[in-house]
């Protein structure tokens, strides 16, 4: 790496994103020993550690040499291993190295070994039911518990239920199996203290591989150390639809597979696995225009791609500020309503990679087969940032699966942000909150001025609308809703308009909110009402995102939505047209009182709720909104037009 034709090699060792040993530099030598040693402690043998070796420059950026990924379940015990840098071919010491000469042979086994690495062979559906008898923890006798699982590098955290030694959490969640032998699940039970660090209440452990596949487990594991047991229902299934390939094997450019996969999902298929709901393939070209994040002003990006809690990732292309991947991604969609968020970022070798820009795609959004190029948003997809990222995304669902999984609860990404205390969001969420009141006595004041014959061709036909309520029968309501769904769909026009300017206006402070956040006085000040503040903001954000999403049901904004909703509407008509209302309210009775004895461990859920968490809010319609494709301009540009 040297112009004198030598280099200053050392070797650095990554294990799960972390750095967990670096050797020392040999200078001016090609053919370095090192002749160190070192131990570590390693949770699970599926991942593999990452080697690194770099060219140390004094005063400058080091030189990348060349990296290999060392499969630590491939390894037998006292049992050297060579292995070749780039090619990634690992040989016992007393077998003969063969070398590659090849580039593109090289390629295509570093392609591999990074597909395998990230592709999960299975699936453990845990279902966290309640806990039993666990230990008191605060003065008052009683608990805060929250259970913590982990599987590998995946973890999840169950909500809080407070002031109990008996919860019930009722809380369903997947984790991928990356070893066939499926792994041991850890598990721990926490005491929530606010202010102060929680305590431990006991741990636990499940062995996966003693567990027979596509078979629900009723478990009652007692925990280690403590009193108490957890109830959980464990379920092992076999892999979904997920594959990495070359733009030169895509699934669906195959004829024969993509009809395969076209049946796979029609709607004669729509009772067989009701959880496989179709799937998305994403073909991940290129991108231009990167911000550049190194000190000699290129990236070194890579792409991950996430849905919901399904992660892939694209190879690193080194110093490079467009990019070409050409590589194609397969998921398995489990919610049609579920965005494929696309984040790019740069590599970085002491450090957390850098953010460069992301995109996020609801599904439902796509059009098949159709190569677009997205501009890249900021963090928050609440402003542009420099680069452009070109995408054709393919989406094949059933429309009845899809419809029945929108009436069950959401699926939840377990690695979210903490919410922090934010002057600026919590604001925008009591503006948001505003409007929606603003609105409802906007409808008020209408009312109001029909009694007041302000226009006597609105008092006359509201007169004669209460004249009507002589031959009112209860199905007219669900069919009033239908005509209001259908008003929309022909006459409201510019449904995206007003959002974009609400907050475009609101944007205007966010740069100042940046410059306070220096000053942290008054937050310090504030750490002690910390979590009220942040349940009023969240408090505030959810009242709100219900009234935007009643409002985006009605407006069309979600098309796939709004026809669900009439059909539902029509269906109600139909029945309480038919059927005698003192029916259906027994009907329901004895199916809400009876569904515990039925199935003692169902988890409970409201369908309406769940449909109305689906429909996006006005945030969320401001998240997905489409960027103009435009590489060459700034983001300080884009943001804020000249206003000559």
């Amino acid at each position: 790496m040297m112009r004198s034709g030598s280099s200053d090699p050392y070797v650095k060792f990554k294990l799960g994103g972390r750095e967990v040993f670096r050797s020392k530099t040999i200078h001016k030598n090609l053919n370095p020993v090192w002749d160190e040693k070192t131990t570590l402690v390693v949770d699970s043998l599926s991942e593999p550690l990452y080697v690194k070796v770099f060219d140390y420059d004094f005063g400058l950026q080091d030189d990348f040499m060349g990296s290999a990924f060392l499969y630590l379940e491939s390894l037998e015990q006292q049992r050297s291993v060579c292995f070749f840098l780039q090619s990634i071919c690992f040989l016992d010491i007393d077998q003969k190295c063969l070398s590659v000469n090849s580039s593109q042979q090289q390629s295509i086994r570093l392609s591999e070994l990074h597909r395998k690495s990230q592709l999960w062979r299975g699936i453990v559906s845990i279902a966290l039911i309640e806990g039993r008898n666990l230990i008191p923890m605060d003065p008052n006798g009683l608990s805060d518990p929250y259970v913590k699982f982990r599987l590998g590098p995946q973890k999840y955290r169950s909500k809080t239920v407070t002031k109990t030694l008996s919860p019930q959490w009722r809380e369903q969640f997947d984790l991928h199996l990356y070893e066939e032998t499926g792994g041991v699940l850890e598990i721990t039970v926490w005491d929530r203290d606010t202010g102060r660090r929680d305590d431990f209440i006991g741990r636990c452990q499940l062995d996966l591989s003693t567990l027979s596949k596509e078979q629900t487990h009723h478990l009652e594991l007692p925990l280690e150390e403590s009193r108490g047991l957890l109830v959980l229902l464990v379920t092992l299934t076999a892999s979904a639809a997920v594959s990495i390939a070359d733009l030169s094997v895509t699934p669906l450019d195959d004829p024969q597979e993509r009809c395969d996969i076209l049946r796979r999902y029609s709607l004669m298929k729509s009772m067989s696995n009701v959880k496989d709901v179709g799937i998305v393939q994403v073909k991940v070209m290129r991108a231009e225009g990167l911000m550049a994040a190194d000190v000699t002003g290129k990236s070194d990006p890579f792409c991950v791609l996430e849905l919901v809690n399904d992660r892939l990732l694209t190879h690193t292309v080194y110093k490079n500020l467009n990019p070409e991947w050409n590589k194609v991604f397969t998921f398995n969609v489990k919610d049609v309503h579920s965005v494929l968020e696309v984040t790019v970022f740069d590599e970085d070798r002491d450090r957390s990679a850098d953010f460069l820009g992301k995109v996020a795609i609801p599904l439902l959004s796509v059009r098949n087969g159709e190569r677009k190029a997205y501009g890249l948003k900021n963090k928050e997809l609440s402003g542009p940032t420099k680069g452009v990222l070109y995408l054709e995304i393919d989406v094949i669902y059933n429309t009845v699966k899809a419809a029945l999984r929108t009436v069950v609860p959401a699926e939840h990404k377990y690695m979210e942000e903490e919410p922090k205390v934010s002057k600026q969001l919590l604001q925008q969420n009591f503006n948001r909150v505003k409007r929606c009141i603003m609105v409802l006595i906007s409808y008020g004041t209408y009312i109001n001025s029909c009694f007041e014959w302000e226009s006597a061709q609105r008092s006359i036909f509201s007169f004669l609308f209460v004249v009507v309520v002589w031959n009112f029968e209860l199905y007219m309501l669900p069919l009033g809703l239908v005509l209001l769904l259908v008003w929309n769909y022909f006459f409201s026009s510019g449904r995206d308009t007003d959002v974009v300017a609400m907050f475009e206006c609101e944007d205007e402070d966010e740069d100042k909110e940046d410059k306070d956040s220096e000053h942290k006085g008054f937050m310090d000040k504030l750490y002690a009402i910390q979590d009220v503040f942040i349940s009023v903001q969240s408090a505030l954000d959810e009242v709100a995102s219900y009234g935007e999403r009643i409002k985006n049901t009605v407006n069309w904004t979600v098309p796939f939505l709004s026809w669900l909703a009439i059909t539902a509407l029509c269906v109600a008509t139909v029945l309480l047209y038919l059927i005698p209302l003192r029916y259906l309210v027994l009907a329901w009775g004895v199916n809400k009182f009876t569904k515990k004895l039925r199935d003692p461990y169902m988890i409970d859920n409201n369908e309406l709720l769940d449909f109305l968490s689906r429909v996006p809010s006005d945030v969320q319609v401001m998240q997905y909104r489409e960027l103009k494709a435009d590489p060459g301009q700034s983001p300080n540009k884009r943001r804020r037009p000249n206003p000559s």
